[in-house]
C-alpha cells in the first residue's frame, strides 16, 4: 500500500522519478510495449521461470483470473519485454537456479534484492494479466477501465522498484520489503506456491527451503514476526508450520494500519528509494487488533488439506492451536513431534 510522503520536496522527486515508464499512470498494458520499460517490442518472457515449470511439471496446469471467468495455463502466461529486460531476467534466473540447487544454504546466501526481483516478477506478471484482462473486459462493455488512486500508487511504486533490474535505481536505508528464507521439509517433487497480487505477497516452498516475501510493507511485518523467526533458526519446518507462518504474515498485512511511504530522489547515480520508517502514534499502533476468530478462519483455509477445521483451531477454554509455538511455554515446536504427513 505504498504512498509517497506528502512534502513538496518529495513530490518534486516523485515527478522526476516518473520519467521512467509507469504503466499505472495511463493504465497501459498493451502487448506491443515492454511490461517494464514501455519500449516497443515483439519479444516475450514467461511469467513463471521455464526451469521451474519444467522441474515441477506445472506448465500445463490451469490458473484462473481473479473473477474466475478467464482461464490460462501457467505456460500461457507471457510478458512482452524488451531485449535488455529479457537478458537481465535471464541472468537473474541463472543466479537463482544456481542457488536453488544448493537448497536452503544457497537461497539464504542470496542478496535480498535478488529475491525481491525474482518473486516480484512472478507477482507482477499475474498483476499484469489481471490488469490486461480487466481492461479488455471493460472495453468490450464500452466502459472505462479505472483503478483507485491508492492502487495506482501502490502498484506504480512496486513497478518502479522492479525496474531496478535494468535501471540505476538503488535502495538505501530501510528496505521496502520483508523477506524470510528458512529450511523446510517436503516430499520430493512437491512444491507450495501462493501469491496475492493486490497485497503483493508471495509464498514458495519446496523440499529444502521455504520463502516468504512481503513486497511493499517497509519491513514492518518481518519485524512483527521477528521473535518467531529467531525461534525458528536451526530448525527445519514441517509444511503445516510453513502454512501457519505464511498465514501470520498474511494476517499481519491485513491488520497493518499504515500505508508505507517512500522517499524517492534523483541523485547523480540514478534514483534512490528509501522506505520511510512507520511511526505509530499513541492512538494508532502500527497494527490493528489481532482477532483470533478472524485469524482462525484464515488459518482454516491453509490447513484444510490436513482436515483441520476452524473448530479444531479455536476452542472454548483451550489455547489457540499452533504448530509453531507451544501455547504454554512459547517454545518452538520441533517438526519431528508433528504427527502429520509431509
Amino acid at each position: 500500500m505504498a504512498i509517497f510522503a506528502k512534502t513538496s520536496h518529495l513530490k518534486r522527486s516523485y515527478l522526476m522519478a516518473l520519467t521512467l515508464f509507469n504503466p499505472f499512470t495511463d493504465l497501459i498494458f498493451d502487448e506491443q510495449f515492454c511490461f517494464l520499460t514501455g519500449d516497443l517490442t515483439t519479444e516475450k518472457m514467461p511469467v513463471y521461470p521455464d526451469w521451474l515449470m519444467e522441474h515441477f511439471k506445472f506448465g500445463d496446469d490451469r490458473i484462473e483470473m481473479m473473477d474466475k471467468s478467464k482461464v490460462y495455463t501457467y505456460a500461457d502466461l507471457q510478458l512482452p519485454c524488451s531485449p535488455r529486460v529479457k537478458k537481465a531476467f535471464e541472468k537473474l534466473e541463472e543466479e537463482i537456479q544456481k542457488a536453488y540447487k544448493k537448497g536452503f544454504e544457497g537461497m539464504a546466501s542470496l542478496d535480498e534484492h535478488l529475491l525481491f526481483l525474482w518473486t516480484g516478477r512472478m507477482v507482477y506478471g499475474m498483476l499484469y494479466y489481471e490488469m490486461q484482462y480487466e481492461s479488455s473486459r471493460m472495453l468490450k462493455r464500452r466502459e472505462t477501465f479505472e483503478l483507485s488512486p491508492m492502487l495506482r500508487e501502490r502498484f506504480g511504486n512496486f513497478h518502479l522498484m522492479l525496474q531496478s533490474i535494468v535501471e540505476p535505481i538503488s535502495f538505501v536505508g530501510q528496505k521496502p520489503w520483508s523477506i524470510a528464507v528458512f529450511p523446510l521439509k517436503y516430499s520430493a517433487d512437491i512444491f507450495s506456491y501462493r501469491d496475492d497480487t493486490v497485497n503483493l505477497l508471495f509464498q514458495f516452498g519446496v523440499n529444502g527451503f521455504g520463502l516468504i516475501t512481503c513486497l511493499q510493507d517497509n519491513g514492518v511485518i518481518g519485524e512483527k514476526q521477528q521473535d518467531l523467526l529467531e525461534k525458528m533458526k536451526g530448525h527445519v519446518l514441517h509444511p503445516i508450520q510453513f502454512e501457519e507462518l505464511f498465514a501470520r504474515f498474511h494476517y499481519s498485512d491485513y491488520i497493518l494500519q499504515y500505508k508505507p511511504e517512500y522517499k524517492i530522489e534523483n541523485t547523480e547515480n540514478g534514483i534512490s528509494i528509501e522506505a520511510i520508517p512507520v511511526t505509530a502514534t499513541q492512538d494508532r499502533p502500527v497494527f490493528g487488533f489481532w482477532d483470533e476468530e478472524v485469524f482462525a478462519q484464515l488459518l482454516t483455509n491453509y490447513w484444510s488439506v490436513y482436515g483441520i477445521q476452524r473448530e479444531d483451531i479455536i476452542q472454548f477454554q483451550k489455547p489457540f492451536l499452533s504448530f509453531l509455538e507451544n501455547p504454554y511455554s512459547k517454545e518452538f515446536v520441533k517438526a519431528e513431534g508433528i504427527d502429520l504427513p509431509f
